[in-house]
């Protein structure tokens, strides 16, 4: 199968390179990688704050301005901020670097959905292990623009990589003490297929992969039909995703005799707040592991990984 997200890179003029570089990004995610990565030899700007939904983003004149500032320009790839393209492809061509994140990935790490055909899935970064593969790329691209301090880039990928290590680790056991015939992770879209993968937790999602799809009256009613017969007991929104489906789900199953809560709000396309635990990719993820073991009838640390989340027991 052919990628098909352009890879877009355009080497930078030979001389001295300024620092810090500045580096702009699309999502959150990827911003944060890459900061961990730069360390203080970048400004990292994302343009995708808390609760955007990248499927839908619209450049701004204002992030053309920033782009067009930039020395490095980073964004995720695989179709997710497929309304950008154009944006990035002018921006090549006016000379800007511009790099996928996701363009070293092995077509093994990938997933190609039916309903996606002739797309690769972009939801990568809910599986750890894959995602560290992306810090691989953004270590490659400092590389290759700023030689003279390859080596701290690569000494900081590997310190970050390793804690990538033990948040997978974490992952693994605290979804793995979920009840096999719990362990059903349903939310508003198909953001968790890697989740899904990595966790061996079943995934069910009532919109498609990209936000943009519609979700239609039978596909409220299938799921319902799934959480009672299966007896599921809880459901999941997300930050960056509406909510009405979810409380269409809830509302079906009560009328059909079955009770199912919110089991809590979910990062999936977007990252928490900045600033906070949530707002980086270790503590997002920390946050929807914990909270989906939690809420499924596994066990989990009230405050996850590292002891910071935010909430002290599981949402109802």
């Amino acid at each position: 199968m052919i990628l098909l997200t352009p890879i877009l890179t355009v080497l930078c003029a030979v001389g001295m390179v300024k620092e810090p570089l500045e580096v702009v990004t699309t999502t959150a995610m990827v911003a944060d990688i890459t900061k961990q990565v730069a360390g203080d030899h970048a400004n990292v700007t994302a343009l995708m704050g808390e609760g955007v939904d990248p499927h839908l983003y619209k450049p701004t004149a204002a992030d053309a301005k920033v782009i067009l500032g930039a020395d490095i320009i980073f964004y995720s790839g695989l179709m997710l901020e497929g309304r950008m393209v154009d944006t990035f492809f002018k921006a090549s061509r006016m000379g800007k670097v511009v790099y996928p994140v996701t363009e070293l990935l092995d077509e093994k790490y990938l997933l190609e959905p039916e309903e996606f055909e002739g797309h690769w899935d972009p939801h990568v970064w809910n599986d750890v292990a894959a995602w560290s593969k992306a810090v691989d790329a953004i270590t490659e691209a400092f590389c290759e623009q700023d030689p003279e301090n390859c080596e701290a880039y690569k000494a900081n990928a590997k310190a970050y990589q390793e804690e990538l290590v033990e948040l997978n680790a974490y992952a693994q056991k605290v979804l793995s003490s979920i009840p096999k015939d719990k362990r059903v992770l349903v939310t508003a879209h198909d953001a968790f297929n890697y989740f899904g993968r990595a966790y061996d937790v079943e995934v069910l999602g009532v919109q498609g992969l990209s936000t943009e799809s519609e979700a239609g009256i039978e596909d409220v009613n299938t799921l319902v039909d799934i959480l009672v017969d299966r007896n599921i007991e809880a459901v999941f929104v997300e930050s960056s995703v509406s909510d009405r489906n979810i409380k269409a789900l809830i509302e079906g199953a009560k009328a059909k005799g079955h009770n199912v809560k919110i089991g809590g709000t979910l990062f999936s396309d977007a990252m928490g707040a900045s600033g906070t635990y949530e707002g980086t990719y270790i503590g997002m993820l920390d946050h929807n592991a914990t909270i989906v073991a939690q809420s499924l009838g596994g066990t989990a640390p009230d405050k996850g990984l590292n002891g910071k989340l935010s909430f002290a027991h599981v949402e109802h």
